[in-house]
């Protein structure tokens, strides 16, 4: 298809600039200008036919014939250039009182002309301000605001009907307590009358809060497929604009749209980025704060029973200002965890159905070894096994290309071409079977479900895949302590082979001082400490990053404690792994020499290994 062009302002400039260029160009190459000295000679031998007096400018017609040897070199060829015959002339006006009586000597027919000041005093007026504001409506136009200037303060949502979103809770898995949650609002826009029977009323706002990936949108969207209503789509980030005064007015515009289109569903994706709380950080923000204010006017001023329905969706509600969470407002709160293992095989259901899969292929397989995944995660997950096995030539995705699809997103892309020495990778295969070796013997570590020593990712050199036998929302101590002994089971056996230490372990030690401290400061772990827990920075409930940084709420002393309990436990961590791989020294070389050999080794073939050696238990923790 031919690409369509754009109209700029840019080409406006060009073709006036352009314009004016060739007509200067064109006026100043034809009219032939003379020194006021040359003018009088050719005057005088009657070589001037006839001229207008201005009052700084005279101009007329001037035979070219037989004008050499009484002009100059350069006025004479610019003549010869033009032709023989008369030709335009043009000088500057001085005082001379003999010139008329000159005029009238040469019978030369004159006249006179006054300048007209005020058009050009108008257009030097008017001309900088026509195009002062043709430029600013076209940069109106170009900021963010798609109908020009007169629809600044006009909503950028986007209305899709019922029959265009497409989805419904059939396309949504693996949630299926908030799906439960939210029929009540499907059911209330299908039937009204159902609930206003006995003056029950509808929430005005829904709020759906989880982490990225959960499937909060897509929540949203299903409940405006199953109502069968329009949908008014748009985040939160585009309410404030550069301009005070324009979120406010857009939010004013949405809800009158919306209630002329009732009843419908508005749904405001990323809220925090428009409600966060009002006051926070060392100065405010006008506009946005206008906004918000604007929104809680609004929401107060509607009536659910018009079939307006507001629904919002964030990951940080911590941040959110209290009045947009109180009753009457986003009074009901829908929280969206990461699946469980039934939700994440139903969640696989719904991405394979498009799919070829293997016959031999069991999703419940893959949802155990994908604990943590969000939907979001799992539909990566699927599409990057299609594409893998597509790559390779396969008629279906079978379960080694969900093997590559799972290393790779929890990995990172394989790196078979990095060239290691063999110090390096021998460091690399006894560093992961001290993982391995360390997971096995205890009895409450997750059981290792693959082994590599093929680099992947950043910085990635090899790691052990665990896979949980099941979903665990609480650890004790003691599985606590197992985790902490499996990582540190690496740096343990670099020191015991080779008696030294590499800084591979730097992600395991961090991940091991981070337990220790959460067992001492929040989980009261500690018999130094007893049954207090010590308040840490927070964090955000569904993202990793720090809410804030409150002062210390405990004393110097109580620090010293803290730091004293941590390095005891992990010492005490340390003395129990070096302990098992001491003993166990030689299924440690021949997995290592393993890895070396295969690069990759799988449950079973671990399990083989095991099978021919003679595990030696350890009293690992008291």
């Amino acid at each position: 298809m031919e690409q369509k062009r754009q109209f700029t302002i840019w080409y406006f400039i060009i073709i006036f600039w352009a314009i004016v260029i060739v007509q200067n160009f064109i006026a100043q190459d034809r009219v032939i200008s003379l020194p006021y000295s040359e003018f009088k000679t050719l005057l005088k031998m009657g070589k001037v036919k006839e001229i207008v007096i201005e009052e700084q400018l005279i101009s007329g017609t001037l035979d070219g014939n037989g004008v050499n040897g009484l002009v100059t070199k350069e006025t004479a060829d610019h003549i010869k250039q033009l032709g023989a015959g008369e030709h335009p002339f043009s000088t500057i006006r001085v005082s001379d009182p003999a010139l008329m009586q000159d005029l009238e000597i040469a019978k030369v027919r004159y006249s006179g002309q006054m300048d007209n000041k005020w058009f050009s005093t108008i257009l030097s007026w008017v001309l900088p301000g026509v195009i002062f504001i043709v430029i600013w409506l076209f940069a109106m136009n170009r900021i963010g605001t798609t109908g020009g200037l007169m629809s600044i303060g006009k909503n950028k949502a986007k209305v899709y009907m019922a029959k265009e979103t497409g989805i419904t809770f059939d396309d949504v898995a693996g949630i299926d307590e908030a799906k439960d949650e939210l029929m009540q609002v499907v059911e209330f826009l299908k039937a009204p009358e159902r609930y206003r029977r006995l003056g029950g009323k509808i929430p005005k706002g829904v709020l759906i809060v989880g982490a990225p990936g959960t499937g909060k949108t897509l929540l949203a969207k299903a409940v405006a497929g199953e109502a069968g209503v329009p949908f008014f789509s748009i985040s939160g980030s585009e309410f404030v604009e550069m301009f005070v005064g324009v979120g406010a007015a857009r939010v004013r515009d949405l809800f009158e749209q919306a209630e002329q289109k009732a009843p419908c569903i508005i749904f405001i994706d990323e809220l925090d980025a428009l409600g966060k709380a009002r006051g926070m950080g060392i100065s405010g923000n006008d506009e946005r704060e206008q906004t918000l204010n604007q929104l809680l006017v609004q929401m107060d001023g509607f009536d659910t029973n018009k079939g307006v329905i507001i629904m919002a969706a964030t990951n940080r509600p911590e941040i959110l200002d209290p009045a947009l969470l109180r009753p009457g407002r986003f009074d009901r709160h829908v929280a969206i965890d990461r699946p469980d293992l039934m939700g994440r095989e139903k969640i696989l259901q719904v991405h394979c159905k498009h799919v070829t899969l293997a016959p031999s292929l069991e999703l419940t397989a893959i949802a155990a070894r994908t604990p943590g995944f969000a939907g979001a995660d799992l539909a990566n997950l699927v599409n990057e096994a299609a594409l893998h096995a597509a790559r390779v030539g396969k008629d279906a995705v079978d379960m080694t290309d969900f093997d590559e699809a799972i290393d790779r997103v929890v990995g990172g892309l394989e790196k078979k071409n990095r060239i290691m020495n063999p110090k390096e990778k021998e460091t690399v295969a006894y560093h992961e079977a001290g993982h391995a070796l360390v997971a096995e013997m205890r009895p409450n570590a997750d059981r290792v479900g693959k082994i590599t020593i093929i680099p992947r990712g950043i910085a990635a050199l090899g790691y052990t895949q665990q896979i949980p036998t099941e979903d665990r929302y609480l650890l004790k101590k003691s599985e606590l302590l197992d985790r902490i002994d499996v990582l540190l089971g690496g740096r343990v056996a670099e020191e015991l082979v080779f008696g030294d230490v590499s800084t591979g372990a730097q992600n395991d030690l961090q991940r091991a001082t981070d337990m220790a401290r959460h067992m001492i400061t929040r989980y009261g772990m500690s018999e130094t400490l007893g049954l207090a827990t010590f308040e840490e920075p927070r964090t955000s409930a569904f993202l990793d990053v720090p809410v804030s940084q409150p002062p210390s709420p405990y004393s110097e002393r109580t620090a010293q404690v803290i730091d004293d309990e941590i390095s005891k436990l992990l010492a005490k961590a340390h003395e129990r792994v070096e302990l098992t791989l001491k003993t166990n020294k030689a299924i440690l070389d021949a997995l290592a020499k393993l890895l070396l050999e295969k690069e990759v080794v799988d449950r079973g073939t671990l399990e083989g290994l095991l099978s021919t050696h003679d595990l030696q238990p350890v009293e690992h923790y008291k």
